[in-house]
């Protein structure tokens, strides 16, 4: 296992990223560098007001420590007192236009060791889609770049990590998908770091080519003040999901992350209603009859 060929991978996707973002936003992100007191550090790559992007975030992250986080040891108590090494980079896109889906994508590396005993490591990711208007050839060209970017290694992966995002990515207190998905990964180990790697990198060099297409082909789709209205609504359901269920947000306050880099995920723009319920038959109504129900794409 080799942590600074991880790092380097990370640093280096984060940047073609960030690059392929602003060719697109036209405007720069800001870059932010930051070192974490207890160990490690990062560089957060934010735009705001964008052009296209009303707010997104894109960051790299290594962090270390001697003790790991109760969000960390809680479903594999044999892992406390620990020592830990994690880096991963972590990115959340809001666009302005509704027509234009927010996305999430993380790729990261975890290892814990202890002194007279093997290295326990994994890694995890994946990348999913949250329309807040549904459109299907969007969501068949995202899951068609993530079953391409997994078949290569295995044919096996795409349907099993599809349902693995399915399952996690919902919420439970609302009884629905945050969005269509993608694909989600954690506690990846088998049957080696090499393909272990591999798959994890492939996760990470497709993620321009799912989503910028659909960016594309939507970010100038007039729209008015009752797409925006409902786009804020549908913000609050990521940012419930965010806040109460996500691991990684856990994690990273846990581990006393840098608060301003976690929370980056969230929309700047959120509106809650009061048991609203979209107009039967609306292009608000299809999201959910449609598009929120767990459906297979390709």
């Amino acid at each position: 296992m080799n942590m600074v060929e991880v790092k380097a991978y990370l640093a280096d996707l984060q940047n073609s990223i960030v690059t392929g973002l602003e060719a697109i936003d036209g405007k720069s992100f800001q870059r932010d560098g930051w070192d974490r007191p207890d160990g490690g550090g990062g560089l957060s790559c934010v735009i705001e007001e964008g052009n296209v992007l009303e707010r997104g975030g894109v960051n790299f992250s290594y962090v270390f420590g001697h003790g790991l986080p109760a969000s960390a040891t809680a479903a594999r108590p044999e892992l406390a007192g620990r020592s830990f090494e994690a880096a991963g980079v972590s990115l959340v896109l809001h666009p302005r236009n509704p027509y234009a889906p927010t996305v999430h994508m993380n790729v990261r590396f975890f290892e814990a060791k202890k002194e007279g005993a093997d290295s326990v490591w994994w890694f995890g990711g994946g990348m999913d889609l949250t329309p807040y208007y549904g459109f299907e050839e969007d969501a068949i060209h995202f899951h068609q770049t993530c079953k391409t970017a997994l078949d290569s290694i295995g044919s096996d992966y795409y349907p099993r990590f599809k349902k693995w995002c399915d399952e996690y990515f919902f919420l439970k207190h609302r009884k629905e998908p945050r969005g269509i998905g993608g694909v989600f990964f954690d506690d990846f180990n088998q049957p080696d770091f090499s393909t272990c790697f591999k798959l994890t990198q492939r996760v990470g060099d497709h993620f321009l080519p799912a989503y910028a297409p659909i960016l594309e082909r939507r970010l100038n789709v007039p729209y008015g003040e009752q797409e925006r209205d409902f786009q804020a609504y549908r913000r609050g359901r990521y940012v419930e999901f965010n806040l109460v269920w996500d691991r990684g947000t856990l994690f990273g306050l846990q581990t006393g992350g840098r608060t301003e880099s976690i929370l980056m995920s969230l929309p700047p723009i959120v509106k809650w209603r009061y048991n609203w319920v979209p107009q039967a038959g609306s292009s608000e109504s299809k999201l959910y009859t449609d598009f929120l129900i767990g459906k297979n794409w390709i």
